[in-house]
């Protein structure tokens, strides 16, 4: 099963990633969040896997523009709603095979997940 690698080109997290999954010999499509975009669907699933609280990256540039109302996401209405509008919001890179759902790049969890 291809996994697929969620994230922008330009990020270096996300280039760290693929160059990981590269080097372990892990087949992936890339999907630009921000050139693609993103179905609700897709962030749901991710969502229920996941939990919201992870995928919403607060530490963005993008958070940080946002205005102060904007900023106060305390539930995952809005948190949805936040990520849709601003794919950038979303932590990267997310990976995503089968029921497999990583948010963010640690090479020990990601070992341990798809190796």
């Amino acid at each position: 099963m291809t996994l697929t690698l969620y994230g922008i080109p330009n990020c270096d997290t996300v280039r760290k990633a693929r160059r990981w999954l590269d080097g372990n010999g892990i087949r992936h499509a890339f999907h630009d969040l921000r050139g693609e975009g993103l179905e609700r669907d897709v962030l749901e699933r991710w969502a229920d896997r996941a939990g919201w609280q992870s995928l919403l990256n607060t530490r963005s540039t993008t958070f940080r523009t946002l205005g102060d109302k904007e900023r106060v996401v305390t539930d995952r209405g809005a948190a949805m709603e936040a990520m849709l509008q601003h794919p950038t919001l979303i932590k990267r890179p997310v990976a995503e095979r089968g029921e497999t759902v990583l948010v963010g790049f640690n090479a020990s969890e990601w070992e341990n997940a798809l190796c």
